[in-house]
């Protein structure tokens, strides 16, 4: 009976475009882009609402957003959340609350094989809007360069998990090269005395007098001071499952080749002893090699020096 209803569970599609929906939601061996899912809890400040409508902008195209309210708690329930990430094919979550134990509150998370893999609860401090910045803005969808300030995000647990959690939020489309002039826009996450200072920048490239131009970063927003308030994280076995790569896409060693830190390619290189004897130069008349027959009549045709001459 168990194995007949799993099979009714079965989404099978009736047309083509159902077919390509569906196999748009299978896993793959290289990730499309992740989605983001914006959703205002059932009870929100003016805060908690403008924020998520400014994040929304920095993830666009690939963020979706709930402009009704839902009424949910996601460390109690998370069964809402997984049907829409289900729904809209995201990867990644952004939910917003408010109340008086946990005022101007927002819960980043991500999901893994359809369930909820990372979350961790973030209270709202201070806040200025994108409107509140009058300044040129960004393009949309333009890849941001993301900078992480501050020693915790490289050696507590809890801060290295947010690290990871939000590049997967904010990294924006994959890219493989990126040229000087793409570089354009820049989100800063600073970690001091337990806070966390989300800024965003755009990058100003102005005249020098050189080739290199001159580098300069114009805040345009949103600018928000956040705490670190409740963390679930996965367990390390659910870690390693949600993090191995394939087979297929590790790279083959190759026997004497290895890469250096910033990707460049180093190789070991056996090459037989060289006679230089037979190495090719530079064709000159005073550079001309003899043989060894033409050096023995060349040393016999040379006169004696007789006493006198001594």
């Amino acid at each position: 009976m168990a194995a007949r209803n799993a099979l009714k569970d079965i989404k099978r599609a009736k047309t083509h475009k159902g077919r390509r929906l569906l196999d748009a939601k299978e896993p793959k061996l290289v990730e499309n882009s992740k989605t983001t899912m914006f959703i205002r809890g059932g009870r929100t400040s003016e805060t908690v609402t403008q924020a998520l409508k400014d994040l929304y902008v920095l993830r666009k195209p690939h963020a979706v957003i709930f402009k009704r309210k839902n009424i949910m708690r996601p460390f109690e329930d998370e069964t809402s959340l997984e049907f829409f990430s289900n729904k809209n094919d995201a990867s990644t979550f952004v939910f917003g609350s408010h109340s008086k134990k946990r005022p101007h509150n927002l819960v980043i998370g991500r999901f893994f094989d359809g369930h909820i893999l990372d979350m961790v609860e973030l209270g709202i401090e201070n806040f200025a809007s994108l409107r509140d910045f009058q300044t040129e803005k960004c393009a949309v969808g333009t890849k941001p360069c993301l900078v992480f300030v501050g020693e915790a995000f490289d050696t507590e647990p809890e801060y290295v998990r947010l690290k990871n959690l939000l590049i997967d939020v904010f990294r924006g489309a994959n890219a493989e090269k990126v040229r000087l002039q793409g570089l354009e826009h820049v989100i800063q996450f600073t970690e001091l005395d337990g806070k966390i200072f989300l800024r965003s920048y755009r990058v100003l490239l102005k005249k020098s007098g050189t080739r290199t131009p001159r580098v300069e970063l114009e805040e345009i927003g949103p600018s928000l001071d956040l705490v670190k308030r409740r963390v679930k994280l996965a367990s390390d076995d659910l870690w390693k499952r949600a993090v191995k790569k394939p087979k297929t896409l590790k790279p083959k060693k190759t026997k004497n080749i290895s890469h250096d830190p910033f990707g460049s390619k180093l190789a070991n290189i056996h090459m037989q002893r060289q006679d230089y004897s037979k190495l090719q130069t530079r064709k000159m008349k005073g550079l001309k090699r003899k043989t060894e027959n033409q050096k023995d009549n060349s040393r016999a045709k040379r006169p004696r020096k007789t006493a006198k001459q001594k």
